[in-house]
């Protein structure tokens, strides 16, 4: 696994997660993000080891030895992603209380409203080298 790589972790049987995990594999042109399901034994041990706690209800972005949550790691990823997503990083200038009350909103009701799936998801060939689980 190369420790220089950003990792998302995200709701492996979350419809809305899964969308926006293909969105990122889709957008991400230098192949910079890896992957994991929060229900992985991968993301357990190295969100564990940096001292933090599994929270399904937000992705978290493992960058620099660094934990982002909620609209923070979002916000990031799409920073990273470059032209024209990380125009989006304007909302940063929005108090994290307030990023991250629409945040839970949406993280509360997305089987609701995306749905959800019996398994975590299985990436396709092409990208499964992305996917440390």
């Amino acid at each position: 696994m190369n420790k220089q790589k950003p990792i998302l972790f995200f709701d492996g049987i979350c419809n809305l997660c899964n969308a926006s995990v293909r969105f990122v594999i889709k957008r991400d042109k230098e192949k910079q993000f890896l992957f994991a399901s929060l229900q992985s034994d991968v993301a357990k041990n190295i969100l564990l080891h940096k001292n933090s706690k599994i929270n399904m209800d937000t992705i978290i972005l493992l960058d620099k030895n660094k934990i982002y949550t909620k609209s923070d790691a979002a916000l990031l990823v799409l920073k990273k992603i470059g032209f024209p997503y990380n125009i989006l990083y304007f909302f940063k200038i929005f108090p994290k209380f307030i990023r991250d009350f629409f945040y839970d909103l949406i993280a509360k009701n997305r089987y609701k409203w995306f749905g959800k799936k019996d398994y975590c998801m299985i990436p396709d060939k092409e990208t499964a080298n992305r996917f440390i689980d």
